[in-house]
């Protein structure tokens, strides 16, 4: 199983997701951890990892079989799973 970022699948919600990432993230590491570049560092990450398909292909590549994934949160984080017997 793997937790992770992903892709937001809801468009109105993925505007508002992305303005709250790329100003609202940083500018709080800015004023907790006087470190604005790590939080604009992280958001950058999470915008590289693969999508639920790309990330699901991954998986079934690696050998895994039955493998499933469900977003929460409009697709803000999904849950993989896959079973490798």
């Amino acid at each position: 199983m793997c937790l992770e970022f992903s892709e937001v699948q809801v468009p109105v919600f993925n505007t508002i997701y992305d303005a709250y990432s790329f100003y609202i993230i940083p500018e709080l590491g800015k004023l907790f951890a006087n470190d604005k570049e790590s939080y604009e560092y992280l958001v950058e990450s999470i915008r590289r990892f693969p999508n639920q398909e790309s990330f699901k292909s991954t998986i079934i590549d690696a050998g895994f079989d039955a493998v499933y994934y469900r977003n929460f949160s409009g697709g803000i984080v999904a849950m993989h799973s896959g079973v490798k017997l």
